[in-house]
């Protein structure tokens, strides 16, 4: 493919990473953390999915194909790439002060219900998972699937970790939320 087709997937990942650091310098005051092993945990396999996605080229059956390079699949893999870090940028600023890079609770946490957050209660999770499997796709290789897997199993364990801290700390309230909302997908999980 063009090289300016292999670049576009990056770029895109790179102006959302430049978007999300900026955001990230207005968030409120931290009031719980979670524990540095638990962060370790987290994000070891997100760092691994990142490395699967940013070698040039990996051996053996990571590196062999699973689909023939073709500009449909190419162009679903950008759609989807596109589409979900849309949503994960428009869930992190319905989020707002109350979003973190780890498990947190912050001062004044509150529950956001618009948005995305209407139907999905992790829709940055959502929106990164479909971006990578826009990458996966357009990647062709094993090694994007297997990197869509090591995010989804990082992104679970946060979903268990926050939904315990949220469900601990607003109670019933956080009880009703769940009972009306997906945690990921609507009408999958």
């Amino acid at each position: 493919m063009l090289l300016a087709a292999r670049l576009l997937i990056p770029s895109l990942w790179v102006l959302w990473a430049l978007l999300w650091m900026v955001l990230a310098l207005r968030v409120k005051a931290v009031a719980w953390r979670e524990s540095g092993l638990s962060r370790v945990v987290g994000v070891v396999p997100l760092l691994l999915a990142g490395w699967l996605f940013a070698a040039p080229h990996l051996p053996g059956w990571l590196g062999r194909r699973w689909a023939q390079p073709s500009w449909s699949l190419f162009g679903a893999g950008v759609a989807l790439v596109i589409a979900g870090l849309l949503l994960s940028v428009w869930a992190r600023f319905k989020l707002a002060g109350n979003w973190s890079g780890t498990v947190t609770l912050k001062e004044g946490h509150e529950i956001v219900r618009s948005g995305p957050y209407r139907w999905i209660r992790h829709p940055i999770y959502t929106g990164l998972l479909f971006a990578l499997l826009g990458s996966a796709l357009a990647l062709g290789e094993w090694r994007g699937l297997v990197a869509v897997v090591l995010a989804k199993g990082a992104f679970l364990w946060r979903i268990g970790l926050e939904e315990r801290r949220l469900g601990e700390h607003f109670g019933a309230s956080y009880a009703e939320y769940r009972r009306t909302s997906w945690a990921i997908v609507p009408y999958l999980f």
